[in-house]
């Protein structure tokens, strides 16, 4: 396809970027921290450490890893915590050792844990010690040697008594040391790390930065490879996209999506390397009374966020009287933004909310709107380097404005999934092209709009019904707080809409009346045919609402 969308390009953005500029991301931490030394860097909850601590905190620990844990280059370090300071040391303390980062989710069940240590094959886990319990079910089947625990607070100078569970909604059983093999405290790891020598590690191009698993939504999770050029090169995709809004020691950047997820990784921790940036964390993004009180602290000018995330804060008690005057950039992504959620945060904060996407196995960034123009609905432009086709099911490249399956081929596409060549093949042309799962289509401008996903997309009578579309609809009732768009199995018609509905606090709606609503705006085989209330719909842990799960729900037989 021809790469219309750069003549949309600001002129200060190039088409391509120099993925040779860093031979790896421990070389562009180490230009951060050259640079930005006495600059802050991370802060949570009332902490904050500089560039110089960082730079410290991480050697420290990779000097442990390396001389105490026995780790060598390319051999694999599961991260298990939420947005605390411990993450980023540990993390760029891997990095520097030479090492692959597992990212794991702290809310992960036995079954999910087990399945990712055994499959990454990690020998070394650092863990907050609430979930200890998870890890002690499964960790005789894991080749982990060796656990380092922390607490939420560690790093904070509180006493244990004094500190608060910002991270889970139920309390846990807490496992002691002694019942995990090797384990230690992560403060200890720090100081006998200051002691020893950081070895320096060759890292290239083609070794692992990450192993990020997928979040298994269409099966088991596979962990997507990607090499620290993926990595670099998204983190100058998105510098160059980001170049005409941000500026070098004036950024604060709040970070509320988990940094264990790619969206954040990359767009939060990773892009604000390059420009010195200070990152406020947010441990528990559920408490928005909480989260509503940080954003007051701080003259922020980032934030980005899911769809569910901005609406929750747009219903939240006092947000309309945070200070926003110095917010710039406002991204959304993971989800599709509604433009109802869009258009309210622009009426609140003053501000465009602005809508990009990308993939878990895309570094994430593929396509990221303007920062300075309207919600219009679409994904955005092809961000520097980074070619799209739409191509139908047998591979073959479609025209403008026709609607197919969205490929992306560029230097942030990952190597492949570990140790699954089957799975590999099957999302890899071999023209370098990945397939997305996502179907959409390209206008005359370059802008690429998404009809849905593929396996969300529903079948009636023949006719093709994208959920998007019919909750783009629905939201717009006043009513409504969250909705999702879902098959469900008809004798007549093979598949129908059906619609799962939140209303907002105080409100009351039928399903009549949201039948109606629907109507008006859809033909005929896009209404829901039945409406189904809840209090709250299932998520992922960044807040994407999960579809399958309702479908689940659905397909079960009811009792007699």
């Amino acid at each position: 396809m021809e790469r219309v969308w750069l003549k949309n390009y600001p002129k200060s953005v190039p088409a391509e970027i120099d993925p040779n500029r860093y031979a790896s991301l421990r070389d562009l931490f180490e230009q951060a921290i050259r640079d930005y030394g006495g600059q802050p860097a991370y802060t949570n909850m009332g902490r904050t450490i500089s560039y110089s601590d960082l730079d410290r905190l991480s050697r420290n620990f990779a000097a442990w890893l390396q001389n105490v844990a026995g780790l060598g280059r390319g051999d694999r370090v599961a991260l298990m915590m939420p947005n605390i300071l411990q993450y980023a040391i540990a993390v760029f303390g891997a990095l520097r050792a030479g090492l692959t980062v597992v990212n794991t989710n702290p809310l992960y069940t036995p079954r999910e844990l087990g399945h990712q240590l055994s499959d990454s094959g990690a020998t070394v886990i650092v863990i907050v010690e609430n979930f200890a319990h998870v890890l002690a079910e499964v960790i005789g089947k894991s080749k982990v040697r060796q656990v380092v625990l922390t607490a939420v607070g560690d790093m904070l100078g509180f006493p244990k008594s004094m500190i608060v569970n910002f991270v889970v909604r139920r309390v846990r059983k807490q496992v002691p040391a002694f019942d995990l093999p090797g384990a230690v405290n992560f403060r200890e790891t720090l100081s006998r790390g200051a002691a020893l020598q950081m070895k320096h590690v060759e890292v290239e191009h083609e070794d692992i930065a990450f192993l990020q698993y997928t979040g298994g939504t269409t099966g088991v999770s596979k962990g997507a490879m990607l090499t620290h050029r993926n990595m670099v090169s998204n983190v100058l995709q998105a510098e160059a996209w980001m170049s005409p809004w941000i500026a070098a020691r004036t950024e604060v950047v709040i970070t509320a999506l988990p940094l264990y997820h790619i969206f954040a990784l990359t767009a939060n921790c990773l892009v604000f390397l390059c420009v010195g940036a200070h990152n406020v964390l947010i441990t528990n993004p559920r408490d928005f009374k909480g989260f509503v009180a940080e954003l007051k602290r701080f003259p922020f000018t980032y934030m980005s966020g899911v769809n569910t995330l901005f609406n929750a804060l747009l219903h939240t008690p006092g947000f309309d009287t945070v200070d926003f005057r110095h917010l710039k950039i406002t991204l959304g992504g993971g989800m599709a933004v509604q433009g109802t959620v869009a258009e309210r945060w622009k009426q609140v904060t003053g501000h465009y909310l602005t809508q990009a996407w990308g993939l878990t196995e895309t570094s994430p960034a593929a396509c990221i709107n303007l920062f300075d123009t309207p919600f219009n609905g679409s994904i955005g432009l092809p961000i520097p380097s980074t070619e799209i086709a739409i191509r139908d099911d047998d591979g073959k490249d479609l025209q403008i404005g026709e609607v197919g399956e969205i490929c992306v081929r560029g230097p942030q596409v990952m190597r492949g999934y570990w140790n699954r060549p089957d799975e590999t093949a099957k999302v890899l042309f071999a023209d370098g092209f990945l397939r997305t799962g996502d179907v959409g289509r390209v206008d005359n401008e370059g802008y690429v709009y998404i009809e849905d996903r593929k396996k969300d997309m529903i079948l009636v009578s023949g006719f093709n019904v994208y959920p998007n579309e019919v909750e783009s609809v629905a939201v717009t009732h006043p009513a409504v707080l969250e909705v999702a768009a879902v098959a469900q199995t008809d004798e007549r018609a093979g598949e129908i809409v059906v619609l799962f509905v939140v209303v907002k606090p105080g409100q009351q709606l039928s399903e009549r009346e949201m039948i109606e609503h629907c109507r008006k705006s859809l033909t005929g085989y896009k209404v829901p045919k039945h409406v189904y209330f809840r209090a709250e719909l299932p998520k992922t842990n960044v807040g994407k609402i999960l579809r399958r799960s309702l479908r689940e729900e659905i397909s079960r037989p009811r009792p007699a």
